[in-house]
């Protein structure tokens, strides 16, 4: 493959095109590789997780001239200090991440990247430092082979839980596979909604005009609980107000709301892509604990999702014990370093 390294924004911006029709051939095809997602990230480098870093994205293309791989790379200081080669979206919001290439053309791609990385124009890196990959993504495996043959020391570190529910296409073909308890639970939760003493109801924002005032929405909520409220820096708020506009303009937000006696209780913002859901955040007001704003909400997109015929709802990061009472199965996300 023929190599192209990509470091400022106006090359980056030009990308998103052929970017996105490689990224639907890639093993691994989450909304978190895709053009504007990382466009965003890039913009405020993760909410201001890193407080510096220079854009490295190194392109493979093929013969014929169109674009083969890509690696979304940023040379920065590690969470070790360590001069890194790091993949763009490390590492708090970004759940998945791995390079992006069609299965048959990896090994080429990845033993070429090794070899420019090696090589004087890059920068003076010590590490790759790649975080968040699915623990069954080829490219680990192909990258320990490829590292191994230059010598390169090559170490593996399994991160987080990420479960996820396969969904079977119908709503009681899903409640029958889970716990019979938590089966009744649903039901009697979302029939104490039906009944309520104010009326509830919840959907899906459709309108572009009423964009900025759901973010608001969402912010609100998710401000009520005292983590996410210290998560919502300014820098922050920028970054996810980007994602989430980003994402309805390329139509694959779903931004769910709760509502009761015309009252937002419950947020959750998901993306919906590639058939799967994908659940990214969530905020609640704990004033209506009574009605269990945040399962009966759960519980309503899980129905959805079924009737729409999504195959995969996916919680993404972490181990909350809700996650498996709705049918949950686990799966981790890993760290892959290989130091030369």
């Amino acid at each position: 493959m023929q190599l192209k390294v990509i470091r400022t924004l106006e090359e980056f911006d030009a990308l998103a095109d052929q970017w996105n029709d490689l990224l639907s051939c890639s093993a691994s095809h989450v909304p978190f590789l895709r053009h504007e997602y990382l466009a965003a990230w890039w913009r405020t480098l993760g909410g201001g997780e890193w407080a510096h870093g220079e854009l490295y994205v190194v392109l493979g293309y093929h013969a014929d001239g169109s674009l083969g791989g890509v690696a979304p790379l940023f040379f920065t200081e590690n969470k070790d200090g360590e001069p890194a080669m790091m993949l763009l979206g490390s590492v708090e919001i970004s759940d998945y991440l791995d390079v992006i290439i069609c299965p048959d053309g990896a090994p080429a791609f990845i033993d070429a990247l090794l070899e420019h990385l090696d090589s004087p124009q890059a920068p003076n890196w010590k590490l790759l430092d790649l975080y968040n990959l699915l623990e069954d993504s080829p490219t680990l495996r192909i990258l320990e082979s490829s590292a191994g043959k230059r010598g390169w020391q090559y170490t593996l570190e399994r991160l987080q839980h990420c479960p996820y529910i396969p969904l079977p296409g119908d709503w009681e073909t899903y409640l029958a596979g889970i716990d019979k308890k938590q089966r009744h639970e649903i039901r009697r939760k979302l029939r104490r909604a039906e009944s309520f003493d104010v009326p509830v109801r919840w959907y899906i924002l459709q309108d572009a005009s009423a964009l900025d005032e759901h973010i608001d929405s969402l912010f609100y909520l998710m401000e009520q609980d005292e983590d996410k409220r210290a998560f919502l820096t300014p820098i922050m708020r920028d970054q996810m107000r980007a994602t989430v506009q980003q994402a309805y303009r390329a139509g694959w937000l779903q931004l769910a709301f709760l509502e009761a006696g015309g009252q937002k209780v419950a947020a959750y913002l998901n993306f919906d892509y590639g058939n799967h859901i994908w659940v990214y955040n969530s905020g609640l007001d704990f004033n209506y604990s009574a009605l269990s704003p945040g399962w009966v909400l759960l519980g309503y997109l899980l129905r959805w999702a079924n009737e729409h015929q999504r195959v995969a709802f996916d919680f993404l990061r972490g181990n909350e014990d809700y996650k498996y009472r709705f049918g949950a199965i686990d799966r981790y996300v890993v760290r892959a370093r290989v130091v030369r």
